[in-house]
């Protein structure tokens, strides 16, 4: 559960807290884990090291936001703007980003297994060394990608756009590449052989 000062400076907007963050707060870690953010304007906030675990964020702008090595596991941040943001070294594992846009955004290292990315906007992204083994990627855009060293085994990327994505050095055991369409003919085929 989120520590209530801790909310309350936030919700005094973003130039307080990051003026409290890298002040007098600049050895503690935040705690606003399970809070209900949705649809809340936080452009360029500063959420380093922040516990973000179980928080709501659903369409929120987190726009140029640094979140780099803050804890987002089995957050919804679905249909979120982190355009531009810095999720290096963040654990989004579990999280539900379905329709996110991470356009651009700085994810080297970050923890990404088991994420839901249906049709997220991953373009541009910057993902060296990530791991989204097991992640679910269907319809997604990873165009001009960066996926060097990324962990993409298990990985369902039905669909996806990778044009342009560098896959130097990716793991990509057991992913699955289908289209819907041949999703669809798969599981017809094998309804005619039972």
């Amino acid at each position: 559960m989120a520590d209530q000062s801790h909310l309350d400076i936030l919700r005094q907007g973003v130039e307080v807290w990051n003026s409290w963050k890298g002040g007098s707060a600049i050895d503690v870690v935040p705690d606003l884990s399970e809070v209900k953010l949705s649809e809340a304007e936080l452009d360029g906030v500063d959420l380093r090291r922040t516990n973000l675990s179980g928080a709501e964020f659903f369409r929120a702008n987190l726009s140029w936001a640094d979140l780099s090595w803050a804890d987002l596991s089995w957050a919804k941040l679905s249909g979120a703007n982190l355009r531009g943001a810095d999720l290096s070294g963040a654990d989004l594992s579990g999280a539900d980003l379905s329709g996110a846009s991470f356009s651009r955004a700085m994810l080297s290292g970050a923890k990404l297994s088991e994420a839901n990315l249906l049709e997220a906007d991953l373009s541009e992204a910057h993902l060296p060394e990530a791991d989204l083994s097991g992640a679910h990627l269907p319809e997604a855009d990873l165009s001009w990608a960066n996926l060097a060293g990324a962990n993409l085994s298990g990985a369902n990327l039905s669909g996806a756009d990778l044009s342009g994505a560098i896959l130097w050095v990716t793991k990509l055991s057991g992913a699955l590449f289908l289209t819907q369409k041949q999703l669809d003919e798969t599981k017809l085929g094998d309804n005619e052989t039972q």
